[in-house]
């Protein structure tokens, strides 16, 4: 019989930890003397009675650690009962939002996506801004925990290839967890700090530069202001261009980094696949920009080089509406959406790695046509990729494929035009924040789509975030039987 106590208990110790982290927005509100901090001593109260009443009644149940359907069930439910209490300080705070807007909201933030239906965002008491920061922050650190122990172990969309570039842990995956998570935390929290002190460099207030450093590192894409980064300019940009950057390295090559590695980076192909990407991608923006409108050669490497890295590392970020830069532009930014930054990284989307082994692999397969009687064996990085590894990646590119065709027929069929039906899918899958349109475009949000949009959307951020098949694993009879 099915034992859910263990998974329950993880995911109780989790909520507790959500509720303490409560405390932050709560005094950022008292210091501002207005009131609304009560706001976030009321969620906080539920959180962690609630989250102790699980944690209580599940003690002891995890002893002899997780099977390989609690772990599927546990990569996924924490990503739904997380943004569940996360909402709560959007529904009893100055907001005023509903429910569904709310879990949106939090969905939107701890999957990274950025995507938002507040508006008004410049008005809205500290707390509750610091908050969508810190979900989002917790998030990023969250899913490089995932990316780097739970999925190469459930051999989700060929992440087992890095299997052997964790800590080896003999299989048991949360003190695993522990142990990774003690090793990449430190460097995020480097990351984050030292992020926070180049904004304030720039002259951010010291409660921008936090905020915003929370939602760069995590390659989020939150921001205080409804104009997004817009409100700022200059070498604001420039940092938080290479900080998105940073965040959407392996994580796994920092600790190699510190550990007297210092080749390990630049030696990863998917760095040095995606950082030619992005000084191409620039360079083209850039250009267009220059020859088709007036702009000044510094503003356009500028603007070209904070919104393709805001896009590609799936941060969602922008600094001008670029639905204005015109059709060629505006497809490209669609395009590279979908490629997103390199796995074991706070990125989102397919990711570098999936691309490079779909490529070798039509690379074997042309050379099998073409001199049928010859042995080629597929590789990445020097080393022999298995059968088992191409086809979980095949296999993660039918069902992107497929997911984001129904998923855009279904957001089309609650009434959404053709532009924002099609982009809204891509940004909740790929996790990226702003789609195109006018509507959820850079210059809006997603406050006017109707509820069944929005839970629509909400399922897609959550499939997007957790590389769709470990979600579409607990709806098959086949696993629960295994």
């Amino acid at each position: 019989m099915f034992d859910i106590r263990p998974v329950a208990h993880v995911i109780g110790i989790l909520i507790l930890c959500l509720g303490g982290v409560m405390i932050l927005p709560l005094l950022a509100d008292l210091a501002e003397g207005e009131g609304h901090w009560k706001v976030f001593a009321v969620s906080a109260c539920l959180t962690l009675f609630f989250g102790g009443v699980i944690t209580i009644s599940c003690a002891g149940s995890g002893d002899q650690g997780l099977t390989l359907q609690q772990t599927f069930l546990l990569t996924t439910s924490v990503w739904v009962a997380l943004p569940l209490f996360g909402a709560l300080p959007f529904m009893f705070g100055a907001t005023h939002v509903g429910f569904v807007d709310a879990f949106f909201e939090a969905m939107s933030g701890l999957t990274t996506t950025g995507s938002t239906v507040l508006s008004g965002l410049d008005d809205l008491p500290k707390g509750i801004l610091l908050w969508r920061g810190i979900l989002q922050w917790i998030g990023g650190i969250g899913i490089i925990v995932v990316a780097m122990v739970f999925l190469p172990e459930l051999r989700v969309g060929g992440m087992q290839i890095f299997r052997s570039e964790a800590f080896d842990t003999m299989g048991k995956i949360l003190p695993r967890a522990t142990q990774i998570s003690s090793s990449i935390s430190s460097i995020y929290v480097a990351l984050t700090l030292a992020c926070t002190m180049a904004y304030l460099a720039c002259g951010m207030t010291p409660f921008d530069a936090t905020v915003h450093a929370f939602t760069t590192v995590s390659t989020g894409g939150f921001a205080n202001y409804d104009a997004s980064f817009g409100t700022f300019s200059g070498p604001a940009e420039y940092v938080a261009s290479v900080f998105m950057i940073l965040a959407a390295l392996p994580f796994v090559r920092y600790v190699q980094l510190v550990n007297n590695n210092p080749y390990a980076i630049f030696n990863d192909s998917q760095v040095r696949t995606f950082l030619s990407l992005i000084a191409v991608l620039v360079f083209i923006t850039a250009f267009a920009l220059v020859a088709i409108f007036p702009h000044h050669p510094e503003q356009a490497l500028r603007e070209a080089l904070f919104n393709i890295v805001s896009i590609m590392s799936g941060t969602g970020y922008a600094s001008v509406d670029y639905m204005g830069w015109g059709s060629f532009l505006i497809f490209l930014f669609f395009i590279i959406g979908l490629i997103g930054g390199c796995a074991g990284s706070t990125a989102c989307s397919i990711k570098i790695f999936r691309y490079q082994l779909l490529i070798e692999s039509i690379r074997v397969q042309l050379r099998k046509i073409r001199s049928p009687n010859g042995v080629f064996v597929p590789r990445y990085e020097g080393r022999k990729v298995n059968e088992e590894v191409l086809s979980s990646v095949i296999s993660f590119f039918v069902f992107f494929i497929v997911t984001f065709g129904l998923l855009s027929v279904a957001l089309a069929l609650t009434g959404l035009d053709f532009v924002t039906s099609v982009s809204g899918a891509a940004t909740a899958l790929a996790n990226i924040g702003p789609g195109l349109g006018d509507e959820i475009g850079p210059a809006g949000n997603f406050a006017g789509l109707n509820d069944t949009a929005k839970w629509l959307l909400i399922w897609g951020m959550l499939i997007g975030r957790l590389e769709i098949l470990a979600v579409f694993a607990l709806f098959t009879v086949d696993f629960w039987r295994a």
